[in-house]
Formats: C-alpha cells, structure tokens, sequence
C-alpha cells in the first residue's frame, strides 16, 4: 500500500523535464576522434549536466570516465556499421523509436521554456497546496486486511487486550508498516487516501477505529496516536516545486488537447 508524504506531494515527474530544458551543450568541439570520426563535446556536456542536475558529481575523474566509455561506445557502434547491423529491421525499429522518444522530450523542453509560470501563479498554487495539506498531521498505526469480517475480528481482538503492533505483523497486508507493527510516519491527513484521511481527522487521539475503514486497498483497523500541528514549508522554499507541479499540470492539459484533436483511425 502506498501512502504519499507531504514531501512528496509536490515533488513531480515534471522535475526531468525541467532539468532537460537546462541542458545547453557546446556545439562545434570535438572530444575525440576514433578511426577519424569526431565525437563531439556536446555529447559529454549533455550527459555531465543531466547527471549534476541528478545529484552527481561533475569533477575531472567523472569526465574522464565519461570519456572512455563514449569512446567504447563509438568503438564498438563503427564495428557494428562494419557487420552491417544498421541494416537489420530490429535495429532500424529501435532507431526509428529512439527518434520519437527524442522527438517527445524535445516537445517537452519547448513547451516548458515557452511556458514559464508566473509568480501570481505559483502563490495561488501554495495557497491551494496550503490549503490542501491543512493545518494538522497524524501519527497513527494502522492493520489492513482483505475482508471487512476479518477487520472487526481484529478491532475486538484489541478492545480485548490485544496488541495492535503483534497483530499488525501477523496479519497487515500492508509491506511498508506491516514490519513496524502498522506504524505510519507523521503525515497530514491528504496523505493518505479517503475515507482513511476523513476517519483520522473524526478520531481523538489514542482512539482505536470501531468500524473498519474502507478503501480500495482493503480494510482497515486505525489507531490514531497523535496530532501535532503542521507548518507548511515557506513559498520559497518550495517555489521550484510548484512550478513543477503547474507546469506538469499544464503539459498534461495540452497533450489531452492534441489527443483529442488528433485523427486516430
């Protein structure tokens, strides 16, 4: 079962995008000749600042790695020309792929770089978000299971003493707190999926569910174990994110658009 954070409610697939559009190769340098073909430098910027905007390092020692392996790689690509595997229909399929895939981040950077989202927009959207998470988190501990009998099988199990955490690892079909006894980190209630979001905001602190709740992952047995208030991280601080968040939002309007316009036969 997955449970989004709130540190991951803005954090979106737009993000590759964006880092794409940032990416300006030197075009004309030749990093290396193999055989008399040049490779060029663009292609290693291309790749050094997809991967520094990926977190990783951009020093001497990486730039020669990269080096040698686009030097391999052309090595062996003109011994492929040789064998005359351009020629193969699997390779010109893959080719011909490979240009729509190239050809559909390429709209991508475009529509990002002749879209920019404006700061009214973005506060609008952290007012939205804001308003979204609201002003609470949750710590709860939580047992799903398949059937709504088996659920209450379980809740009076606990009214009877039993212990919620044991049973959590006994019976949860949930894998990432069926190990923790049930256990969910801190969250607000948006987090979570509903009605599990709608029963955490209705129950008091140390409150066990006393009917199950019902989502499309199953049914659940919920303890809330406490309320903390929540500080939303400040406009700023969250800026970039937002964007991302109106931008892939955006995006995804205007390929629905070209979908619908398109003639599918």
């Amino acid at each position: 079962m997955h449970f989004t954070k709130f540190s991951q409610l803005t954090a979106l697939g737009i993000c590759g995008l964006v880092a794409a559009s940032t990416v300006q190769a030197q075009a004309g340098s030749t990093l290396a000749k193999v055989n008399g073909v040049a490779i060029p430098q663009a292609r290693l910027e291309f790749i050094v600042k997809a991967r520094t905007l990926q977190g990783q390092p951009d020093n001497p020692e990486a730039r020669k790695a990269l080096r040698e392996d686009l030097i391999t790689e052309e090595v062996i690509a003109q011994e492929a020309l040789k064998k005359g595997l351009d020629k193969d229909p699997d390779f010109k399929t893959q080719l011909d792929m490979a240009r729509q895939t190239a050809l559909v981040r390429a709209y991508q950077v475009d529509y990002i770089k002749n879209h920019p989202v404006s700061d009214e927009e973005l506060r609008k959207e952290y007012e939205a978000l804001k308003s979204q998470v609201g002003d609470k988190e949750y710590k709860a501990h939580h047992i799903l299971v398949a059937s709504e009998a088996e659920a209450k099988d379980i809740i009076a199990r606990i009214k009877k003493g039993g212990n919620l955490e044991k049973i959590a690892e006994e019976k949860s079909l949930d894998a990432g707190s069926k190990t923790k006894g049930g256990e969910l980190e801190w969250s607000p209630a948006a987090s979570y999926v509903q009605p599990f979001a709608e029963a955490l905001t209705r129950m008091s602190k140390g409150q066990l569910t006393e009917q199950p709740v019902q989502t499309n992952f199953g049914w659940h047995v919920i303890r809330l174990d406490d309320v903390r208030p929540l500080t939303v991280p400040p406009f700023e601080e969250l800026k970039q994110n937002l964007a991302q968040r109106v931008l892939q939002r955006q995006f995804a309007a205007s390929v629905n658009d070209l979908r619908a316009k398109a003639k599918v036969e």
